[in-house]
């Protein structure tokens, strides 16, 4: 199949989409799952230390006014946040990925608070050199953006150390962030003091820099402890960047085959897994009516030689839930990964956006609601309220729901149409969407349905 970038992830296949069905939804607590075992842990090749196979993302953390510090600039609600902790720690996840760029800046000095209330032994905490800005690719700032995170987080030491979105900007990028300032050497000799037990990287972008941090370590420049990549079943075979033509087993099989141990990233493609059209969903519940999409998609990304599976969790629920599709791990089926690999080849069939709600691109500076335009419009196409060019009934109800909904999900004035396709956003967003040619897009189709007497 030939796909363009505009054409990947298309939700819906061949069917109608339907309403969405999600396992990040809310639940009443009395509905909440519970564990039915131990969490499922995976050895590091490297350490050996035993990692939970969950592993805890913390750049939704919750805030005061109930939302994800991820979209919501109140503060974080760090009474909430510790009780998440505390119950993630008790049921056995004991990993934990940060970043001096997560919450605003937020996120460590959250965590920190978090987990110092519990015993080092108890916890690994993973985080990033961070440093996108031209300001922070100085070998001071890069040096200090360490040790900033080491007081953040109360602790002495970093378990996980990742050099952050390596990919974007290419190669000469890739040398400027960690070559020519020493900042490879440095968290080398922090290793070999122990300040830093496992240094690895974060992909996206250019797969050029992939290849070179590959040959980096078959040379012997460096060897990496782990790396970490985006893996989910949609992106098995299709590329999370299509400009690049790489896909998750390629990545993951080079990583595997050199014992590099897989820290997986948006198993759930940014939710989208957790919200599958109802046509899928039903093809799952037929086969296993107890178990969410979200449930599957987990399951899928924790193969063989992956350390652990990151996720993002706002609510209790979201923990609960995530903890007990590991507790234990049941492994796909042969015949369920063929099933998902198959629905994955169907959720082609539909043009959505592939924005993960990251919010790299944000802010933008003419008050555009860039991951808010694309949510509303990615719903509507799984809730089938995406008004077909055919004058029916249906079109007429499609067109009232998916304006009324715009309104309600998105302020007028930081619609789709106020974009001036300035580019500033494109270089931010790892998963290399055209966001101007987006938005445009959606705001040519918006604006033609508000003009329209139905």
């Amino acid at each position: 199949m030939d796909i363009s970038r505009r054409n990947f992830l298309k939700i819906a296949g061949m069917a109608a989409a339907g309403a969405a069905v999600g396992a990040c939804t809310a639940k009443p607590e009395s509905e909440s799952e519970a564990p039915s075992g131990e969490m499922t842990l995976r050895v590091n090749p490297s350490t050996g230390d035993s990692v939970s196979i969950l592993g805890y993302g913390c750049m939704r953390l919750p805030t005061v006014n109930g939302g994800s510090a991820q979209n919501d600039n109140s503060e974080i609600d760090q009474e909430t946040l510790n009780a998440h902790v505390d119950y993630a720690i008790a049921h056995g996840v004991n990993y934990f990925d940060t970043s001096p760029r997560y919450c605003r800046g937020l996120s460590e000095k959250a965590m920190g608070e978090a987990l110092s209330r519990h015993p080092r032994d108890k916890w690994m905490i993973a985080t990033k050199l961070s440093n996108f800005e031209p300001a922070d690719k100085s070998p001071a700032a890069s040096k200090a953006m360490f040790m900033q995170s080491l007081r953040d987080l109360k602790t002495d030491h970093i378990d996980y150390y990742l050099l952050h979105a390596l990919g974007g900007g290419g190669i000469p990028n890739m040398r400027r962030r960690i070559i020519d300032n020493g900042m490879l050497e440095f968290c080398k000799q922090q290793r070999a003091k122990g300040t830093i037990r496992n240094l690895g990287f974060s992909y996206h972008g250019d797969v050029k820099v992939f290849n070179e941090l590959m040959h980096m370590h078959d040379r012997g420049d460096v060897k990496w402890d782990f790396a970490q990549i985006q893996l989910n079943y949609i992106n098995w075979h299709h590329p999370a960047e299509p400009d690049q033509g790489v896909t998750a087993k390629q990545l993951y099989d080079a990583l595997h085959s050199r014992g590099i141990a897989v820290v997986v990233m948006e198993p759930l493609l940014g939710g989208t897994l957790a919200q599958v059209p109802v046509s899928i969903a039903a093809q799952m519940a037929q086969r296993r009516p107890d178990d969410s999409p979200a449930k599957w998609a987990f399951r899928f990304a924790a193969l063989p030689g992956v350390l652990t599976v990151l996720s993002g969790m706002t609510y209790m629920e979201n923990v609960k839930e995530n903890i007990a599709t590991y507790s234990p791990l049941e492994p796909l089926s042969a015949d369920e990964t063929k099933f998902l690999l198959e629905m994955a080849d169907a959720t082609m069939g539909f043009k959505t956006v592939p924005c993960t709600g990251c919010a790299y691109c944000m802010p933008c500076p003419y008050g555009v609601d860039i991951p808010g335009n694309f949510r509303h419009y990615n719903k509507c196409i799984k809730d089938d309220n995406i008004p077909q060019y055919t004058r029916t009934t249906d079109y007429a109800r499609a067109r009232r729901a998916f304006l009324a909904g715009y309104d309600l999900a998105v302020d007028r004035e930081r619609a789709a149409d106020h974009c001036i396709a300035c580019g500033g956003c494109k270089p931010a967003c790892p998963q290399s969407i055209d966001i101007p040619g987006e938005l445009a897009r959606i705001a040519q189709y918006t604006n033609k349905l508000r003009q329209e007497q139905v």
